[in-house]
């Protein structure tokens, strides 16, 4: 039974979440009207989205260590008050400059915010209460880039663009007075090993690379050389980092969590899943507004009825799990996505709204049902010990798999204005559907008992570790988590 103390912490962390993803992508709906009050072209505002989101993907990884070396309530506390401070500086500029850096310090409070959030929400919880837990957390990830567009609208036509950093004010002196009640570091722990300093410069260089070339993706003036560089520059960063995170004994992120099969499945099949999630919300007003000619307050709206559908199944999540288990349900969503992506791309300006609003509420329960599994499963076999790695490795698989899917929307345009230019949004949603195909072919290989220490599956055999090899690496086996009842997780 889930005690009203970490319900609550679910509930502010999921408070946190809505925030952090809100400011991801709100800014793009007011480029305009800032770029005009700033002096500066509107296509340079777009340097605001992307600081917000490197600085993210740069240090989220640092979020394990700090949680470790200073305590989870000192870092949580001071993350909300550096994003709420550094949201009224956002709202106070006067320069494209400060408001960038003041963006870069916003992301700084985001990255430690929600990692570490979500960490003292899962740890020394029993596994079979993780899926509630979770489920509260999950949904405002979606909502918040469903919202955003139709959000950042009305508040630049109403009032003036510094009103989407102030609402977040009173909210995250909301959330701050809350986090001093009600967190506490937990039990004691033990000091955690020295910063692996080279593990830090060489992971988050390679996923600030990667977020910068995501934006060049996404920016139809980038040149072809740039965006190469940049991506040959991100993956051989990328590969020294994994290569020596294998190798230290003592690493920054310790991706030999990767061994556990159903981790793993969550970070391979998740990503893919969250790319395509990402990708439609962006897409879809693109093509209600320039392909149907829709206002972008009814192109927002009817994006709306996603969220309706996010909503809609969240009740039901928890019990579903209990009743089918991971492997069933992560196929009907990875599915669903698939199958609503594709027809997105045969809607029409002739198409009746009821059938796209029913149409968007499908694609949001598939959405909700979809990451609510792979954010549960993640931790279902991890065992406590090692909780603090799989947390950061998962949070920063999902903002880079977030901040690369508006990149896949803008290149699948691009593809199919070149593939046929009379049917270019058809094109680009067929091949998003193509990435979320990845994740159903990974969904339908998983064991038919995966995650069954979360959802009351009766055990079969130990989950198989690959040995330790090689220098640094650890020297015992990962041991399987257990139930309540002390049954054994059955393998993923």
């Amino acid at each position: 039974m889930i005690d009203s103390k970490h319900r609550n912490t679910a509930l502010l962390v999921a408070g946190c979440f809505f925030l952090e993803n809100l400011d991801g992508t709100i800014v793009s709906t007011g480029a305009p009207r800032m770029g005009a009050a700033l002096g500066v072209a509107p296509t340079a505002i777009g340097l605001v989205v992307t600081a917000y989101l490197v600085t993210l993907a740069v240090l989220i990884p640092l979020s394990g260590w700090l949680a470790a070396r200073f305590g989870p309530r000192r870092v949580f506390l001071t993350a909300i008050a550096v994003f709420t401070a550094a949201s009224l500086a956002c709202a106070l500029s006067t320069s494209l400059g400060w408001l960038v850096a003041m963006r870069v310090v916003q992301g700084a409070g985001g990255a430690m915010m929600v990692p570490v959030g979500r960490l003292m929400v899962v740890s020394g919880v029993d596994k079979p209460d993780i899926p509630r837990l979770i489920s509260y957390v999950v949904w405002p990830g979606l909502v918040a880039p469903v919202i955003a567009p139709l959000l950042g609208g009305l508040i630049t036509t109403c009032a003036s663009w510094p009103w989407m950093f102030l609402v977040n004010i009173p909210l995250g002196a909301v959330a701050f007075a809350v986090a001093w009640r009600l967190v506490d570091d937990g039990p004691g722990r033990a000091a955690p090993p020295r910063l692996d300093r080279t593990g830090v410069l060489l992971t988050s260089t390679g996923l600030g690379a990667l977020t910068w070339t995501a934006h060049l993706l996404s920016d139809r003036h980038a040149q072809g050389t740039p965006v190469a560089v940049f991506g040959v520059l991100s993956v051989a960063l990328l590969a020294a980092a994994a290569r020596h995170l294998l190798r230290t004994e003592h690493p920054l992120v310790d991706l030999r969590t990767l061994r556990i099969p159903a981790f793993r499945a969550s970070v391979s099949g998740g990503s893919l899943f969250w790319i395509t999630v990402a990708a439609v919300p962006f897409v879809l007003p693109l093509l209600f507004q320039e392909a149907f000619g829709w206002s972008a307050v009814k192109s927002g709206a009817m994006v709306l009825f996603v969220f309706v559908g996010n909503i809609g199944i969240k009740p039901a999540t928890t019990r579903l799990l209990q009743r089918f288990g991971f492997r069933p349900l992560l196929v009907t969503a990875a599915a669903g996505v698939v199958a609503t992506t594709v027809l997105c791309g045969f809607l029409t300006a002739g198409t009746p709204i009821a059938l796209i609003a029913a149409l968007a509420v499908v694609s949001g329960a598939a959405r909700s049902l979809g990451l609510t599994c792979y954010q549960v499963i993640a931790f279902a076999d991890v065992p406590q010990e090692r909780m603090g790695h799989a947390n950061t490795l998962q949070s920063t698989a999902q903002q880079a798999a977030a901040g690369l899917g508006v990149a896949a929307a803008t290149v699948a345009l691009r593809a199919g204005e070149w593939v046929r230019p009379g049917s270019a949004y058809a094109v680009a949603f067929c091949l998003l559907a193509l990435v979320s195909v990845g994740a159903l072919v990974g969904a339908v290989r998983m064991h038919p008992g995966a995650g069954g220490a979360v959802v009351g599956g009766a055990p079969r055999s130990r989950p198989r570790v690959a040995p330790p090899q090689g220098r640094g690496e650890l020297r015992d086996r990962p041991q399987p988590a257990r139930t309540r009842n002390d049954t054994v997780t059955p393998p993923a």
